[in-house]
C-alpha cells in the first residue's frame, strides 16, 4: 500500500562524559591531572534517496536513535565519536514537529541532506580543570545530553500540474496517454490509491511534470475517506487541470463536480483555489444526441466556467482528441508562472532544543562536613559578595538552579550540617 505519512521518534546520541584521572608514573608521586575528554554523540540526518517514492519503511521502524559518543580515558585519551545515523526519505518529504505541526525541513530542491538533531558534545576531562587554587581536580565535564523529538513525515508530490477530479473521470488514462507513467488503469469506482508521476515531453526539450492526484470525494477536506492524504499532493503544484466526466456516463452532473472539488480545496487550504485552472472536458467520444434535446455537456461546461477565466478543452483521453491543444495551452500558462518550486519555510526552531553546556561539580562526604567543588562555584564565589542580602539570594538560586542543593540532599545532608565550599563553610538549613 502507498503509504505517504508517518510519526517516528528521533534521537541524536548523548555526549561521552569526561574521565577523572591522573598520571601514575615512576619518580612522579603525584602526577597531575590526564583525563580525556569525552567523544561528540551521533547527529540524526535526513538525506533524499532518489529510489525512493513512498514513506513505506517507516510503518515497520519507527524509533531512530543515533550512537552515544565514549567517555573520555586515561593519558588524555579522546573518547570515539558516535556514529550519525543517515535516515533516507524519497524528494518531496515535509518533516514537521510533531506536537506543533511546524516544518522543519523540506527535503525538496536543493535540500538534499539537512542535520535534523545534533549529537551531545563530549565533556571536557579532569585535565582542563587544574588551577592554581584546584592542582587536583577531582571532577569532569559530563557530556551534553541528546535531543530527542517526536515527528510527521508527509510525503507531498512535486509536479508542475496536478490531475484532480472523481474517480473514475479518466484522469489515469490521459496521464498515461500524454507522459511516461504507467498507472493501472480500470473501472474503479473508489480511486487509485496513490499518485502517479509522469513527464509530459513537448518536444525541444518544452515539458513538464504531470501528476495524476488520486480522486477525491465531497468532505475529503475534512478527512472523510483518504481526503488530507491526497489532498497533501496538491499543495505542490503550479496549476491545475479538473478532469470531468462530460458524457456524464456514471450519471454524474460535471459542474457540480468541478464545483465541489473547488470548495475541498478551498475548505483545506484557501491558496490551492487560486490557483490557475483548466478544465478537461474528458469521454467526449462517448457523448450522443438522444434527441431529448438537452443542451450540449461542453457548451454548458463552457457557459458557466470561461465566463471566471477557467477555459474548457473538449478531449478524448482513449482517442487523444483534443489532448495535444489542452496540453500546449497548459505549457504557455506555465511559462508565465514562477518556476521557483514550492518549498516549505522552517517554522520549528531546532536551537530551542539545545542545551547548554554543562559544568562539573562534585559533592563528596569529609567526616561531618560536605565538600562542594567545581570550576563554576569557584567562579561565582570570586564576584559574588555573599555579605549582601541580594549576593546571598543569588548564591541560593545558584544552588538550586545548578542541582547541587539536590545533589547534596542525595549524599543524605540534614539541617544543620556544614557545606564547605573553596573556604566557605556554612550551616545547611532547607
Amino acid at each position: 500500500m502507498f503509504c505517504d505519512r508517518a510519526k517516528v521518534f528521533i534521537k541524536s546520541g548523548k555526549g561521552g562524559d569526561g574521565h577523572v584521572s591522573f598520571r601514575r608514573e615512576l619518580y612522579v608521586p603525584a602526577g597531575g591531572p590526564d583525563g580525556g575528554d569525552g567523544g561528540r554523540g551521533g547527529d540524526i540526518i535526513f538525506e533524499v534517496e532518489d529510489g525512493l517514492n513512498t514513506l513505506v519503511d517507516f510503518r515497520h521502524v519507527r524509533k531512530y536513535v543515533a550512537a552515544n559518543g565514549q567517555e573520555g580515558g586515561k593519558r588524555r585519551c579522546h573518547g570515539a565519536d558516535g556514529k550519525d545515523l543517515v535516515i533516507k526519505v524519497p524528494e518531496g518529504t515535509v518533516i514537521k514537529d510533531f506536537e506543533t505541526g511546524k516544518v522543519i525541513a523540506d527535503m525538496s530542491g536543493e535540500n538534499r541532506r539537512e542535520v535534523i538533531l545534533k549529537g551531545g558534545k563530549g565533556g571536557l576531562g579532569n585535565m582542563h580543570f587544574a588551577t592554581s587554587t584546584m592542582q587536583v581536580p577531582k571532577y569532569a565535564q559530563p557530556g551534553q545530553p541528546s535531543q530527542e523529538l517526536w515527528i510527521q513525515l508527509e510525503l507531498k508530490v512535486i509536479a508542475d500540474v496536478g490531475l484532480v477530479g472523481f474517480p473514475n473521470v479518466g484522469k489515469s488514462t490521459l496521464l498515461s496517454r500524454v507522459s511516461n507513467a504507467r498507472p493501472k488503469i480500470a473501472n474503479y469506482h473508489f480511486t487509485t490509491l496513490n499518485p502517479h508521476l509522469g513527464v509530459v515531453d513537448l518536444g525541444e526539450g518544452e515539458g513538464f511534470v504531470m501528476a495524476d492526484i488520486p480522486g477525491l470525494i465531497e468532505g475529503a477536506s475534512e478527512g472523510i475517506g483518504l481526503g488530507h492524504d491526497f489532498l497533501r499532493h496538491i499543495e505542490r503544484t503550479k496549476m491545475l487541470i479538473h478532469v470531468v466526466d462530460a458524457a456524464s456516463t456514471e450519471g454524474r452532473d460535471p459542474i457540480a463536480d468541478i464545483a465541489a472539488i473547488n470548495k475541498e480545496l478551498h475548505t483545506y487550504n484557501p491558496v490551492l483555489s487560486d490557483r490557475p485552472q483548466v478544465i478537461a472536458a474528458n469521454k467526449i467520444d462517448a457523448i450522443y444526441d438522444d434527441g431529448s434535446g438537452q443542451e450540449d455537456p461542453v457548451k454548458a461546461l463552457k457557459a458557466e466556467f470561461e465566463p471566471k477565466g477557467i477555459p474548457v478543452f473538449p478531449i478524448s483521453a482513449v482517442s487523444g482528441k483534443g489532448v495535444k491543444e489542452l496540453l500546449y495551452f497548459v505549457k504557455e500558462k506555465l511559462a508565465g508562472i514562477n518556476n521557483e518550486p514550492v518549498i516549505f519555510a522552517r517554522e520549528f526552531d531546532l536551537d530551542s532544543l539545545n542545551i547548554a553546556p554543562n559544568l562539573p561539580y562534585t559533592v563528596e562526604k569529609d567526616g561531618d562536613t560536605y565538600v562542594v567543588e567545581g570550576p563554576r562555584i569557584e567562579k561565582m564565589l570570586g564576584y559574588t559578595n555573599l555579605e549582601s542580602e541580594k549576593g546571598f539570594e543569588f548564591f541560593q538560586k545558584f544552588l538550586k538552579d545548578n542541582g547541587i542543593l539536590e545533589e547534596l540532599e542525595k549524599a543524605g545532608i540534614q539541617e544543620g550540617d556544614t557545606v564547605r565550599m573553596y573556604g566557605l563553610a556554612f550551616d545547611y538549613y532547607p
